[in-house]
């Protein structure tokens, strides 16, 4: 069972919204104590989040989404309500294009064209290092960017020597998730001693034990890595110990084609 805080993270569905959910029955917490009102949450919810999200992508409404998600193994059902808003969506402008390929392409995959990735769950333990860090609060996920800008442009004068093979990672200490106005701090190792500046401080973080899983390719691929360590973290009789972050080990920042880049998302994990 996940407490709401940390099944927020994994699904990426804020808490108000797993509230909200609630109220409306879309998606009801496995368990709610009834002391303190609690709402816990099993791992094999994470795939009705999953549909959620890929049905809120093509322009469904929440009842809507209720109604489809009672018919989701029925191909034919799911694949008529597919159909019906595909005409609909083929007559909007251009903003709706991205809605159509979404429609599209899980449709194929209903149909057996294309098969998910699957991702190997490991428990891995990471040594300290010595990092430059900038923590920030930044409209949203997107905007990550400007912090690694950031931290470069203010330690320009000190020629910091990023520590070889290059280790970048960025840390997500938001307790749930958030659409914007996210909590996200970049680091990455280096070597040698540094001034800390305005916004920079250099400093040793700790090591840290984490249930990873390798994404191959694009970011829109992480939470269905997020699904497979859920899963795993759930099976293996483990815990979510402290705030999800992802390692670049080919990053936009080094190859610009989205198809090269590998990202190792983790978890810290401890034994119940």
């Amino acid at each position: 069972m996940f407490k709401i805080g940390d099944f927020s993270k994994l699904s990426k569905i804020s808490i108000r919204m797993l509230r909200h959910y609630d109220e409306i029955g879309l998606l009801t917490p496995s368990h709610t104590n009834k002391t303190n009102g609690y709402r816990y949450y099993s791992a094999d919810q994470l795939s009705t989040t999953n549909r959620i999200h890929a049905l809120k992508d093509m322009g469904f409404g929440l009842y809507s989404i209720k109604e489809i998600l009672t018919e989701y193994n029925d191909k034919e059902s799911l694949i008529k309500y597919l159909n019906i808003h595909h005409s609909q969506v083929k007559e909007q402008l251009e903003d709706t294009q991205k809605k159509l390929l979404k429609i599209e392409t899980t449709i194929k995959r209903i149909g057996g064209n294309d098969i998910m990735k699957n991702y190997d769950v490991t428990i891995k333990n990471f040594a300290p290092k010595y990092m430059m860090t900038l923590r920030r609060v930044i409209p949203t996920y997107q905007d990550e960017g400007m912090l690694w800008h950031q931290a470069f442009l203010e330690t320009k004068d000190q020629n910091v020597q990023i520590e070889p093979p290059k280790y970048s990672k960025t840390v997500f200490y938001d307790t749930g998730y958030k659409e914007d106005y996210v909590d996200v701090e970049v680091q990455v190792a280096v070597s040698g001693k540094y001034k800390d500046t305005e916004h920079v401080k250099f400093k040793t973080v700790p090591s840290v034990t984490a249930a990873t899983a390798i994404v191959n390719g694009n970011f829109n691929q992480v939470a269905d890595a997020c699904e497979a360590i859920g899963n795993w973290i759930s099976d293996n009789n483990y815990d979510v110990d402290g705030p999800m972050f992802n390692i670049y080990h080919v990053s936009p920042g080094n190859d610009s084609n989205p198809d090269n880049w590998v990202t190792e998302v983790c978890f810290p994990v401890k034994k119940k």
